[in-house]
């Protein structure tokens, strides 16, 4: 079995989770999934399976679109709700104070990561740190915000302001520390309460499918090409075939940097990249 999934996680579980019921179901170990989603938030999880694995790091956009809810009023080691709370404060932001610190976001700049999570330093994961009780700087990050918006009307209660926010981000951006900061700019501390990842490249929510839809056998598999739509196909005969097949360099024969190389049957092959000297070169080899 070979292509790629789009799966609705539910929140609660794991994205390795999700893998484990795939590789039952489908009855191989050959599945991953790209862009780890926390077991608090759900939505769209892409799942190369089989041969589309060979091209897991070309699945990972650039760009992500979430949907959070907001606390403002406290914070918590795990900046979200299922982390134990360290900081509280009685917040006093209206909500143009909040649209116009939403606003001062949006473009490239350093985020800290969070210390619940799995990034590395030293060979060990953060949270290991984190559980051990050793502090540590947590690394910086390049990021980027593209959008960044207001959702709903503030809800004051209980001396905490709850909201929702819509964000478009680069890959590697924490929300949860997205939120902290926000919270810090408006002379507070956030939390995140909820997570919903509603868009991953091309892959969105609408398209995708829960456990139970592929338990029921009520999905669609994607094609690499069809996963991929921004990557030209080239179809060639049977003696290019068997030089590509022996991963060969050769005199480029297209004209973009990528190329999804098929055969006369349409099977996917390879992805061949140009060089800067006018040859092409295996970038991805799928069938060989």
């Amino acid at each position: 079995m070979n292509g790629i999934l789009v799966v609705n996680k539910k929140r609660g579980c794991t994205s390795r989770d999700v893998v484990n019921i795939l590789c039952k179901k489908f009855r191989t170990k050959k599945i991953g999934h790209t862009g780890t989603l926390d077991p608090i938030a759900e939505g769209v999880l892409v799942v190369p399976i089989g041969k589309a694995l060979k091209v897991s790091e070309l699945l990972t956009a650039s760009e992500k679109e979430y949907l959070a809810e907001v606390i403002l009023g406290y914070e918590t080691d795990m900046l979200d709700i299922t982390g134990k709370e360290i900081k509280r404060n009685i917040p006093t932001a209206t909500k143009e104070d909040i649209e116009r610190v939403l606003k001062s976001f949006i473009g490239k700049q350093k985020q800290e990561v969070p210390m619940y999570s799995a990034v590395k330093i030293g060979g060990k994961k953060l949270y290991e740190y984190a559980r051990l009780g050793i502090k540590i700087e947590p690394p910086l990050r390049d990021i980027e915000v593209f959008s960044l918006t207001l959702e709903d009307e503030p809800l004051y209660q209980n001396n905490e302001i709850k909201f929702t926010i819509r964000c478009l981000v680069s890959k590697g951006t924490y929300i949860r520390s997205l939120i902290r900061d926000i919270a810090y700019k408006l002379g507070t501390y956030g939390t995140m309460k909820s997570l919903v990842r509603t868009r991953q490249g091309i892959f969105t929510l609408k398209e995708s499918y829960t456990i139970k839809d592929i338990q029921n056998d009520n999905y669609h598999l994607l094609t690499i090409h069809e996963a991929l739509p921004n990557i030209k196909v080239t179809k060639v005969d049977d003696k290019t075939l068997k030089k590509i097949q022996n991963g060969m360099v050769l005199d480029s024969f297209f004209e973009e940097d990528l190329s999804l190389i098929v055969d006369k049957d349409n099977r996917e092959i390879a992805i061949y990249q140009k060089t800067d000297d006018g040859k092409v070169k295996p970038y991805k080899m799928i069938e060989v």
